[in-house]
């Protein structure tokens, strides 16, 4: 079941967009407007998302985009919330990430898929706090203390691994 919503989500979030421009723009100013006609929600969300693009695959762009980036990582509450869906999105690079590595780690003749989330030294030994996600539901996962030399890294960005993750539990 939440596999299905994981996977339906961007789908229903984009049409609830549409919809709710569509009854904004109808329930506006903007309808009682001669040149208003049923569906110019539908055209202005095409047109903003299209002009968004636009704007931020400029030089100027660019720098406003994290300008506000900035600005809502800085907000209350909504700021934590914003760093985290971005970090969990995999659309932050501008700063050290949640999860660090993705990695297998040796269980029972297979490999379980972890998210290493950092390391320290304990007892004179290098260990690495792991974050294994369970299947579908990665939120289900536990957290292991592991030998670093017991991790071998694999060439995935965390976002990769949570959606293989969660493909697997369809």
């Amino acid at each position: 079941m939440v596999a299905g919503a994981v996977a339906l989500l961007p789908v229903v979030g984009s049409a609830l967009l549409v919809i709710w421009t569509e009854g904004t723009l109808a329930g506006s100013w903007l309808a009682r407007q001669p040149f208003y006609f049923p569906g110019m929600g539908l055209l202005a969300a095409a047109l903003a998302l299209y002009l968004v693009g636009l704007v931020v695959t400029t030089f100027l762009g660019r720098w406003l985009w994290r300008t506000v980036d900035r600005l809502a990582e800085r907000l209350p509450l909504v700021g934590t919330m914003y760093q985290s869906v971005k970090e969990v999105l995999g659309y932050d690079t501008s700063r050290e990430r949640f999860f660090q590595a993705v990695v297998l780690i040796e269980s029972g003749g297979g490999d379980q898929l972890g998210l290493v989330t950092g390391q320290r030294t304990i007892e004179g030994v290098e260990r690495s706090f792991v974050y294994v996600p369970g299947t579908p539901n990665p939120a289900s996962g536990r957290l292991l203390l592991v030998p670093t030399t017991e991790l071998r890294r694999v060439d995935l960005r965390a976002v990769d691994a949570l959606r293989s993750l969660v493909g697997m539990g369809k």
